[in-house]
């Protein structure tokens, strides 16, 4: 990797240079005269490109030239494109078992009766369809900690009541697979080690009823599972009455756990990035990939998501898989993602946002390459479906749309305990009940909205800190965090809007 104040190069095939700040037309760059002015992040070419030829950045192909490109040119959505091009799976060629650490670390954390681990501890009410939701936020409302601070106050130990409520539930086929994934996902809420005690309301005529949901996810109501419809309660005054008694009911118990110290082996983490830019893959994504490698080593579980934005870089989790098997249901789901937008008109190059372009992508193949960095070097170990419970130990892939709030919902249902999200156009991102930290890829970021951000990862290229330093310093904030150490989303109170189950659709 060569690097000067004015500009990186990522890998010797490289056919662009990275601006590190912004370059005015005419100057003289690593001994290239700039054709055109640079935003920062951007691309520069640094070898002549012909029209329909690759064009490499990580020493990967992130699109084709739509023209002839000469040096010293930006390189963007104005001459690079996408394009179909083969790709080696070498499936578990490079794939090597994880040597892990003799005496693991631990957190402070809460061990359920039935020796779950939490990171938090919340009572939750949920909702089986969207008719339910006013009800329930009016509930969670008369337990807020902002606004009515006393309802909770003689409960220290119990993080908050929070509403998790969505717009699906109903006109909706009963027997198909959108239903199945919407039940699948509030299950694993409601199985969640970060939730004391759960309500979930309904409205009572929706497609998604509660009784039928709890036969087919296996449920069973009890002191800390409770349910109700709003048309049996007799209306919404009634039910917002009934379930604000449910709740204090809850609460005495829910108040008496401790935390104690706990191997780090129980930590499941989804992976996020959202509002990316090119520094995505510089610093944030490779900071947070090396805490990951710290973490399974650990004997912990990494969760790495957001299939759009891993396509065209699944070649590199397929030849790290533990089996071939494991890396073709990778393929199977890409090709699945591939059919879906084809049927519906889409593509999948649609992921980068305008923000994502002016932060200096330009394709889904070059954020993809940067986004797969967070899951660090360590083998994948398996691959699951939308909100299917996580089992097994190390990195792992769930299948889930790159929207961040549906993705982390995923993640969430499947066990996630913590969120690490990074960020380098900025986000305010939350998910309760699991505590999520945001990495800044950038400095000017970090200034700008530190109040949101927990880490940043602009001193890669600022000051030249090592990415595996920086890792190991945010790995102890992950610790720290999971020992009840609050993150800025939950200091500000974000997290119950972000509740957002995928409703089976191309969603990138």
């Amino acid at each position: 990797m060569s690097n000067s104040p004015q500009f990186l190069i990522l890998n010797p095939a490289d056919d662009v240079m990275i601006a590190l700040r912004e370059l005015p037309k005419d100057a003289i760059v690593n001994s290239i005269r700039l054709l055109d002015a640079i935003p920062s992040g951007h691309k520069v070419a640094i070898k002549p490109v012909s029209k329909g030829a690759p064009i490499r950045r990580y020493g990967q192909v992130i699109g084709f030239a739509t023209q002839d490109i000469a040096i010293g040119r930006h390189v963007h959505v104005h001459n690079l494109a996408i394009g179909e091009f083969e790709k080696d799976y070498r499936y578990s060629e490079d794939y090597v078992p994880t040597q892990l650490v003799d005496v693991p670390d631990t957190f402070m954390g809460i061990v359920r009766p039935d020796q779950r681990v939490a990171t938090r501890n919340y009572i939750g009410i949920l909702t089986s369809v969207n008719c339910s939701a006013t009800v329930a936020r009016a509930i969670a409302d008369q337990f807020r900690k902002d606004i009515r601070p006393e309802a909770l106050a003689p409960y220290p130990n119990v993080d908050g009541v929070v509403a998790l409520t969505h717009g699906f539930g109903c006109a909706i086929d009963a027997t198909g697979e959108g239903l199945k994934i919407m039940q699948r996902t509030i299950a694993g809420y409601v199985r969640h080690p970060n939730f004391a005690g759960i309500l979930v309301i309904g409205l009572g005529c929706e497609t998604n009823q509660i009784s039928a949901m709890m036969k087919a996810q296996a449920l069973e109501e009890g002191r800390n599972l409770q349910t109700f419809n709003i048309q049996d309660a007799g209306g919404t005054p009634k039910s917002i009455a009934k379930g604000i008694e449910i709740i204090k009911g809850m609460l005495a118990e829910a108040n008496q756990v401790g935390r104690t110290p706990v191997p780090v082996s129980h930590l499941k983490i989804g992976l996020q990035c959202g509002g990316s830019d090119s520094y995505s893959g510089i610093t944030a994504n490779p900071v947070l990939g090396a805490a990951m490698d710290i973490l399974v080593r650990n004997g912990g579980t990494a969760i790495l998501s957001e299939t759009p934005e891993i396509y065209g870089a699944e070649h590199l989790l397929t030849c790290r898989a533990a089996s071939p098997a494991i890396g073709r249901k990778l393929v199977d789901v890409i090709d699945w993602w591939k059919e879906l937008c084809e049927r519906n008109d889409a593509s999948l190059d649609n992921n980068p946002s305008a923000g994502n372009k002016a932060g200096g992508l330009t394709t889904v193949l070059e954020k993809s390459l940067g986004g797969v960095a967070k899951g660090g070097t360590t083998g994948m170990m398996e691959v699951y479906q939308y909100a299917e419970p996580v089992e097994a130990k190390g990195l792992v892939f769930m299948n889930t749309p790159g929207y961040d709030p549906m993705s982390a919902t995923g993640q969430v249902a499947g066990g996630a305990n913590m969120i690490c999200f990074t960020t380098g156009r900025g986000s305010a991102f939350g998910c309760a009940p699991a505590p999520s930290l945001k990495l800044a890829t950038n400095t000017a970021l970090w200034n700008r909205q530190r109040d949101d951000m927990d880490i940043n990862c602009g001193t890669v290229v600022d000051q030249g800190s090592d990415i595996h330093q920086l890792g190991r310093e945010f790995y102890e904030m992950i610790i720290r965090c999971a020992s009840g150490e609050p993150s800025k989303s939950e200091l500000y109170g974000y997290g119950q809007n972000e509740f957002v189950p995928w409703q089976l659709s191309v969603i990138t």
